[in-house]
């Protein structure tokens, strides 16, 4: 008599024998159509089996709030093969080539894809998978490559053979994400399709070609987990053969980076102490009040921080300014400095009002926390430019009472204040006047920044100030030798008198020539760190100020940051610190004092 399964003991044996097997990174496989609808190929998952993560199938289906929401539960998103696209979704009419579409499935998977691509999910496309990448990342595809090439001679791109072998060579670009992934300039692959990419798009890049030309593979070029390859590397497992494991094991990888990053986020602060958005701000028109309002609660071009963004890149809290640029300094534009700082604070106050669901003004650290545990973002108000106070001293205490929490004393200009590292060395470092707003400024419980000053005021003001200052958004001058950078001896005074330089992320401040990327600002922070010690740093990323490069083009990419620093080898209580805890710890020490 056959003993009955004890199901039960099993679990348990699992439960103990694996206490963390709960940790695997869930990978998202999109299934396809078949007689009994939803179905997949083994490969596929037997494949994410086998680099060590969780395989989670999705079901091909509209509901858009259902793909939203299920996004929220995977780490990483494998795109499985099958029909054609449909070229109504590209604007194309359909070619008499076209073989069997899915249009479901379509509909599906470019949002998929699209809102994984916002939320920097690492992705892995596979034959239609990468087809379908550049369908949703506005690239285009050849609905028939013979009949779309008619004057190259092809070779065969879908074998008859059994899927499991080889049937051509790929030659994979050199430097490419693919090529140090997979460790080879050549590769074999299978090959079983007669659509192809026909432009990746202005996100990815051609990663590999067969020997006609035809691109058969991509990847992204903004430093996101993006790969996508037209052959199908899930069939060589089948017979035991782990040549493509190299492709799912980079995908259980990144998908496990960005897990532990997610979780970090979930569970920590993070705050960006610099963005301009205000200045985008709709100022002429009747509705200036609902389009201000609309543009932080909907995900728009216009500027690269709102609350979808925030969500997606795992921002909390931002702090953002009312900039002013330097003009004349007599009377009359003194007073209209101040009244048009007035209008801008007046603005944010209006537009996060209209949102108080989603979000809240803060003024103190712990209104931060508090808005965190209550699932709130959370905006701060600064200025930058003490121009906003004209001459006149008492401004300092009118603004601070509004609820600014610091302001930067100058921009690119002299002012009554100081002098700027772009103006004239009018007052050689600090002025009097200067001096007066700043002992008001820590009388009353503002922050001192001397972002965009002088070197000479730099040491001016961190003389006369009483409590710690900050730089709300610099960069290294030894990496980068802007006049608005700190130096190795700036950012050594600074950490000795307790105060933090916040790295930003203008292109211009983080490399002398080219396109600075999320590489460099991760040098900046390295060097920053390796000067002043970890708890002096932090971000300021000047969003909507000009900030922003590849890797970190917006807030819904803040992610990526932490995800870079995790390979870095930073600690939580590191990540914790850089993130807003040391900005915060002097914010709290010079309100304190101010009370």
């Amino acid at each position: 008599m056959t003993e009955c399964f004890d199901w039960k003991r099993t679990y348990k044996a699992f439960h103990d024998s694996f206490p963390g097997y709960r940790q695997q990174p869930v990978i998202g496989i999109t299934g396809n159509f078949g007689e009994k609808g939803c179905e997949l190929a083994e490969g596929y998952f037997r494949s994410v089996l086998e680099a060590g993560a969780t395989p989670l199938i999705i079901p091909p289906y509209e509901e858009r709030d259902a793909l939203v929401n299920v996004l929220s539960h995977i780490d990483g998103l494998l795109l499985s093969g099958g029909a054609d696209l449909n070229p109504l979704f590209l604007g194309e009419e359909p070619s008499p080539t076209l073989h069997g579409v899915s249009p479901r499935r379509d509909l599906a998977e470019l949002l998929l894809i699209r809102l994984a691509f916002n939320r920097q999910i690492p992705m892995l496309g596979i034959c239609r998978g990468i087809q379908m990448l550049a369908a949703a990342l506005d690239g285009s595809i050849h609905q028939d490559l013979k009949e779309c090439l008619p004057d190259t001679p092809l070779i065969k791109h879908n074998q008859d053979m059994p899927r499991e072998y080889a049937s051509h060579t790929v030659k994979l670009t050199e430097c490419s994400l693919l090529h140090t992934v997979m460790g080879t300039d050549c590769l074999a692959v299978n090959s079983f399709h007669h659509q192809g990419v026909c432009d990746p798009g202005p996100h990815l890049r051609v990663s590999a070609t067969s020997s006609d030309g035809v691109i058969e593979a991509i990847e992204s070029n903004e430093y996101k987990s993006i790969i996508g390859v037209q052959w199908h590397p899930e069939c060589f497992i089948l017979r035991d053969d782990h040549c493509m494991m190299p492709l799912f094991e980079w995908l259980a990888d990144e998908a496990r980076n960005y897990r532990q990053a997610r979780t970090i986020h979930h569970h920590m602060l993070t705050l960006d102490s610099h963005c301009d958005t205000p200045m985008f701000f709709y100022k002429d028109s009747e509705t200036a009040d609902s389009s201000n309002a609309q543009m932080l609660r909907q995900r728009t071009d216009r500027v690269l921080v709102d609350l979808h963004k925030m969500a997606e890149g795992g921002l909390d809290a931002s702090i953002m300014v009312a900039y002013l640029p330097q003009k004349e300094r007599d009377e009359e534009s003194h007073v209209a400095a101040t009244a048009k700082a007035d209008q801008i604070l007046t603005q944010i106050e209006e537009m996060v009002a209209a949102n108080c669901t989603a979000v809240d003004l803060a003024y103190t650290p712990q209104d931060l926390y508090r808005l965190k545990g209550e699932g709130k973002r959370a905006v701060m108000m600064g200025i930058e430019n003490g121009y906003a106070v004209g001459h006149d001293v008492k401004q300092v205490e009118h603004f601070r009472k509004r609820g600014v929490v610091y302001m930067t004393l100058c921009h690119n200009g002299d002012n009554d204040i100081c002098d700027s590292a772009r103006g004239q060395n009018e007052h050689n470092g600090v002025s009097d006047f200067g001096a007066q707003v700043i002992r008001e400024m820590n009388r009353t419980g503002m922050m001192v920044d001397l972002s965009h000053a002088s070197e000479k005021s730099f040491y001016d003001a961190l003389d006369i100030s009483l409590t710690p200052i900050v730089c709300s958004h610099s960069s290294c001058k030894a990496l980068c030798p802007h006049p608005r950078n700190l130096t190795d001896d700036q950012l050594s005074a600074l950490a000795k008198a307790g105060g933090v330089a916040q790295v930003t992320f203008y292109n211009g401040f983080l490399r002398s020539e080219g396109q600075a990327t999320i590489l460099d600002a991760i040098e900046h922070l390295n060097h920053m760190v390796s000067v002043m010690g970890i708890e002096h740093v932090g971000i300021g990323t000047d969003f909507d100020g000009d900030g922003g490069v590849p890797g970190l083009a917006n807030a819904s990419e803040l992610i990526n940051f932490t995800r870079r620093l995790l390979r870095e080898r930073y600690s939580l209580e590191d990540l914790r610190l850089i993130w807003g805890g040391n900005f915060l710890r002097v914010m709290d020490a010079v309100q304190q004092r101010g009370k």
